[in-house]
């Protein structure tokens, strides 16, 4: 007889049972409804057998020598990769406080002997098939999950290349190096990972936040690309005045990404950049902009963006001056070691500068 529901392989149905009769009696019904019947005579052996093959339902003998079937069942149901098999008692006993134990330790049905063949079959079928729906709806939930994780990623990826749009606009206008963004992200990076082994940072930085600060670092300047490019590209000294619209990329830059970020579920990569945007300006003194914020005030992010990128900056080409060479760029930043930046971190840049770029 072909099996009765809808499960796409022949069910597998494991009757845990220590007496002969009472085996072979459900082994001659399963197989009349066209399952597999999987015998097992105590529960030891029937452990043995879940972990060998994957029964779609069990039927339970409660008295059994060596493990009885409430302790049995607790191993089932405590156990992640069985606990969704459906367990059906059965015993000789209807004792009520059997019957409620039973569904305490998670059964999900109970048959007296003797057995009458009707009620077998029919609480075999309703069983194999909650068991499939619930299978079923498993499946569905899995791949509405990767379809919404798919929909998600593709969404932050629209965002960061929208970002990145506007940050080699902002480059442009600034007239910085064609790989500037290239090179402060790769820079940001070997910075981290060397902080990441150091001592001071080893349990701050995870590989992670290194994967972030990667994509965040460029985005440091992203407000540039509502500051005039005249001002951006002066070659003279800036007026007072000028000097302040210049400092208002960095509240433009964090608005920006923070209006981005409230379009959407929190976000590492955008919680980042924001720091980062508002941040990077701030001194290690605390005589930086736009905060005044000093030390350990200042997010560990910008920190490190802010020693690299006055790197980046040092050893790139301007409108209004030539790069300059490694060993003096180092030099020209270890008088602001301590005052712009932090002294660790420059110490650490100095210890790797042959690995930058």
């Amino acid at each position: 007889m072909a099996q009765e529901t809808g499960t796409k392989e022949t069910a597998k149905i494991l009757v845990v049972d220590d007496v002969d009769t009472n085996r072979f009696v459900l082994r001659d019904i399963i197989c009349e409804m066209g399952y597999l019947p999987v015998l097992a005579e105590n529960g030891v052996q029937a452990l043995k057998i879940v972990n060998r093959i994957r029964p779609q339902l069990i039927i339970l003998d409660i008295a059994m020598p060596e493990m009885d079937g409430y302790e049995f069942c607790k191993l089932m149901k405590g156990n992640p990769d069985t606990r969704d098999i459906p367990i059906i008692f059965i015993s000789a006993f209807d004792d009520p406080s059997d019957v409620v134990k039973g569904f305490d330790l998670g059964g999900e049905d109970y048959i007296t002997k003797p057995f009458i063949s009707r009620e077998v079959k029919a609480r075999l079928r309703l069983h194999l098939r909650l068991y499939d729906t619930n299978n079923e709806l498993m499946e569905m939930n899995r791949r509405l999950q990767t379809s919404v994780s798919e929909q998600l990623h593709q969404l932050e990826m629209e965002k960061k290349n929208v970002l990145y749009a506007l940050i080699r606009v902002a480059r442009e206008n600034a007239c910085y190096d064609e790989n500037h963004m290239e090179r402060l992200s790769y820079n940001c990076r070997v910075l981290a990972e060397a902080m990441q082994l150091s001592a001071e940072y080893g349990n701050m930085i995870s590989d992670s936040f290194i994967d972030t600060i990667e994509l965040a670092a460029p985005l440091c300047d992203l407000g540039n690309v509502a500051i005039p490019t005249e001002l951006l590209q002066k070659r003279g000294s800036l007026l007072p005045e000028e000097l302040e619209v210049i400092r208002t990329h960095v509240s433009i830059g964090a608005r920006i990404l923070q209006d981005i970020k409230a379009t959407g579920d929190y976000n590492d990569f955008l919680e980042m950049s924001i720091d980062i945007a508002w941040y990077h300006h701030e001194n290690w003194d605390g005589s930086g902009y736009p905060y005044g914020k000093k030390g350990a005030e200042i997010p560990l992010s910008a920190q490190i963006v802010s020693v690299a990128s006055a790197y980046c900056a040092l050893t790139e080409n301007r409108a209004y001056r030539d790069s300059y060479h490694i060993e003096e760029a180092l030099s020209m930043m270890e008088a602001d070691a301590g005052k712009k930046y932090n002294p660790d971190i420059f110490r650490i840049i100095c210890k790797i500068h042959r690995q930058l770029h």
